[in-house]
């Protein structure tokens, strides 16, 4: 990856000892041009230096998964 990473927010994951959910925006990700992404990183121990999984999200399609994801939240 080659832009600025800017960390938005961790939070604990719930049903783990110690692991986190991390989000930061990253900016040119894939190279000169890449959209910006939203990075959301699962960690299964807090301090690993690297999520055990995460996604990107472009720019772009944010206002569809978070209406995906409230959609989710409703029914669980």
């Amino acid at each position: 990856m080659s832009g600025n990473v800017t960390k938005i927010d961790e939070m604990t994951l719930h049903g783990t000892k110690d692991g986190q959910i991390s989000i930061s925006t990253l900016e040119q990700p894939y190279g000169p041009k890449s959209e910006t992404v939203v990075s959301i990183g699962i960690s299964l121990q807090a301090d690993s230096a690297e999520p055990d999984w995460k996604v990107h999200i472009p720019a772009s399609n944010i206002d569809a998964v978070i209406s995906a994801l409230q959609k989710a939240q409703k029914q669980i």
